[in-house]
Formats: C-alpha cells, structure tokens, sequence
C-alpha cells in the first residue's frame, strides 16, 4: 500500500494532497519543524520534529522506502529519498528520478556558488496553477501505477 510523506513546511499543494490521498484511501504524513493545521481524518497523519536544522528532512529519509512518495521541493531531500527507494514528486508535479537528480543537484550547486559570488540572480518562477495541475496529474498517475505494481 503506498503512503504519501510531505515536507510540509513550505509545500503549497497540501490540499491537493489530501484530495487525492482521499480519493485513493492512501496514508499521508504531513512532516513540519512547528504544527500544522490538517484535516481531522484517519488518513492524515502529523509529525512536528524538533525546529533544529535538517530535522524534517532527516525524519522523511529515515521512513522513505519503495512504499513511499514523498512530495518536496528540497533536491538533497529528494535524492536521499531516492536512494532509500521511494518515489519523489516536486511541489510542481515534476519527479525527481534516480537519472534526474545528478542534473539538478549540480545546477542547485552553481546557483548557490552564483548568489555567494552577489551575482543578480532571479530565484524560481512563481507557483501557478499549471504547477498546481500538473502535481495532481502527476500525483494520482504514481499512486495508480504503486497500486498495481503492489
């Protein structure tokens, strides 16, 4: 049975989690350094870790396996989360797959050499509702594919 982890603190879809958690009768653990209000269901779950650096991120590794998807924008969450086996989806709907991470690893890597060195630089384009879209899709076509591998 999968079950979903979500790096809470700053994830923007968490309604479209729990819509689609609801819809598939999947688990969902809702992970964050200070409480964050969550529906009252069965399937939702809440832990607040300590507020010390890393902390949340070190909790969804050490529970992520191959019956995990865990929703976050963080890359190096993402690619410990990978290694441990689970299935890892951005806040924009995007995977981050074994074959993807080096890539994105690498381009966090020279942005933050670039904004050290006072270079000008732009930070993400802003959330829109086609990101919001697109991680529904996204969502409930991983949930479906983990059901019927499962």
């Amino acid at each position: 049975m999968p079950r979903i982890l979500v790096d809470a603190d700053a994830c923007p879809v968490k309604e479209e989690i729990y819509k689609v958690a609801f819809r598939h009768e999947v688990p969902v653990t809702i992970v964050s350094n200070s409480p964050i209000r969550v529906p009252q269901h069965p399937l939702i779950g809440r832990v607040v870790v300590s507020d010390s650096f890393d902390a949340a991120d070190d909790w969804i590794a050490e529970q992520a396996a191959g019956d995990a998807v865990v929703v976050t924008a963080d890359i190096l969450l993402a690619d410990r989360c990978l290694k441990a086996g689970a299935k890892v989806l951005g806040s924009n709907g995007k995977p981050f797959t074994t074959s993807s991470i080096g890539n994105a690893i690498a381009t966090r890597a020279i942005m933050a050499d670039l904004r050290a060195d006072g270079s000008a630089i732009g930070g993400p384009p802003p959330f829109s509702k086609a990101d919001r879209s697109r991680f529904l899709s996204a969502l409930d076509e991983l949930l479906v594919k983990m059901k019927r591998a499962g």
